[in-house]
């Protein structure tokens, strides 16, 4: 959810002027409104009611922006704990694996930039071979890592926990299933990760291991599944990020995918405990905002 959206609405349940409120944020007013619209249908419901006139909150409204308030806050609160003036540093390379912090990413480069607004993030793509390496061997600063163990040199805190999908041929009778069991995969040939993790493998064990097809990265396990007729394994934001004709995903039970922020115990730079006090307040607010 896009935080700067989130304020925008929060301000204008305050002033209750589209103006006024825009001009609080030093933005235009038309492309205000157009975030808060897209807030809405993001969210499935209008939050403020609109006449030549005035504007209202409607019902959901009153009900949501308090909370996104308060949420808001805790964001603020969370990243300002991180000791220090503002950070003046220019580049922070980030490792990521597959989708990353997938829907968080708004979220948190708002929050870093607000914090270190001179600072760059860089990307640098990571497979699962070289996640946890290219940050021990200082190609990366920080990494989104698939956390399965094997890195009690680094510092990892978990970012989110996300449901498993299996990921199956279009053409299988699998893929019109509205949830899977292992006892409905047990006999099906697998596409399996590869890397030194200890954990991979059990991230990957699923049916007979019978003739595997390895892949060495998230992105490739779609493509290894439309060629080779097996069956994959991934995280829920996959269905978004690698959309594929030739395959679908269903959800599958079985323990939950961790995403982790790592880096090294002894960095101790400014631009990395923002980010990852960024990452954590993106988390929780994530979860705020979508509990009951």
């Amino acid at each position: 959810m896009d935080v700067r959206a989130l304020r925008y609405a929060v301000t204008l349940s305050r002033t209750l002027h589209f103006g006024r409120a825009a001009q609080a944020h030093f933005i235009a007013a038309q492309p205000f409104g157009r975030r808060i619209q897209a807030l809405e249908r993001e969210i499935g419901t209008p939050l403020f009611a609109r006449t030549s006139r005035r504007v209202t909150l409607t019902p959901a409204g009153e009900h949501f922006l308090p909370r996104a308030a308060t949420v808001l806050a805790q964001l603020d609160a969370l990243v300002e704990q991180v000791e220090g003036p503002p950070h003046d540093s220019t580049l922070l390379r980030i490792g990521v694996l597959g989708f990353g912090l997938a829907d968080l990413w708004p979220t948190v480069r708002a929050l870093v930039e607000a914090r270190c607004p001179s600072l760059d993030l860089v990307s640098v793509e990571l497979d699962w071979e070289n996640q946890y390496d290219a940050l021990r061997s200082g190609e990366v600063d920080v990494a989104l890592v698939h956390d399965v163990g094997g890195a009690d040199d680094l510092v990892l805190d978990r970012a989110l926990q996300l449901d498993r999908f299996a990921v199956v041929p279009a053409g299988s009778e699998l893929a019109d299933a509205e949830r899977l069991t292992f006892a409905d995969v047990a006999d099906h040939r697998w596409v399996a990760p590869v890397g030194p993790q200890p954990g991979l493998a059990d991230w990957g064990a699923a049916g007979d291991g019978r003739g595997r097809v390895a892949v060495r990265s998230p992105s490739g396990v779609p493509t290894a599944v439309a060629t080779s007729g097996r069956l994959g394994l991934h995280a829920e934001p996959a269905r978004r990020y690698f959309p594929h004709p030739g395959v679908r995903y269903v959800p599958l039970e079985g323990p939950k995918a961790g995403i982790a922020v790592a880096s090294r115990p002894a960095d101790r730079r400014e631009a990395v405990a923002v980010f990852r006090a960024a990452a954590r307040a993106a988390a929780t607010a994530d979860r705020n905002l979508i509990g009951p």
